[in-house]
């Protein structure tokens, strides 16, 4: 499988030259997070060269999540685009006009039919009574003990253990 992401993202970097999209200096070889649950993927810089990962679980027959992740990190790495500003969102538009794409500034896994790992295994869940946000937790917390001292990150409401 590792040898089909990197393909992959080979194949991405041309479609985004093509569009001369100035990409940086990507390391060929995608790097697999077993452990990261919040997010798809993740784009970083060390020295002069960009290295992406991706969180194993969309990882999955269909290549649409793995594809769309991959190039939404791929443009991270063309100049003043490290965040989701104008150029990266102008980026976004054009490979997704060009080759189909849904690259978002954010996006959950569910909209790919892929459930997320950590509500999989959730031991606990908190809710907000006010706009509905769910918590998930594996382990016991001062947030599962004691979830009348907290407060919903999003709307401040109360939160309530289920």
């Amino acid at each position: 499988m590792q040898n089909t992401i990197n393909n992959l993202l080979q194949d991405i970097i041309a479609e985004a030259k093509t569009l001369n999209i100035p990409i940086g200096n990507i390391d060929p070889i995608v790097t697999i997070n077993t452990r990261a649950t919040k997010r798809l993927g993740q784009c970083s810089k060390r020295g002069n060269r960009y290295y992406i990962q991706i969180s194993s679980f969309i990882i999955t027959e269909d290549k649409k999540a793995l594809k769309e992740t991959l190039a939404h990190e791929v443009l991270h790495t063309a100049k003043d685009c490290m965040n989701h500003g104008n150029i990266w969102k102008r980026y976004a538009y054009m490979m997704n006009r060009k080759y189909g794409y849904n690259i978002t500034r954010t996006k959950d896994v569910a909209c790919y039919g892929v459930i997320n790992p950590i509500i999989k295994t959730a031991n606990y869940i908190i809710k907000c009574e006010k706009c509905g946000q769910t918590i998930y937790r594996q382990r016991q917390s001062k947030l599962v003990t004691n979830t009348n001292l907290y407060r919903c990150g999003k709307c401040k409401g109360k939160l309530i253990l289920m």
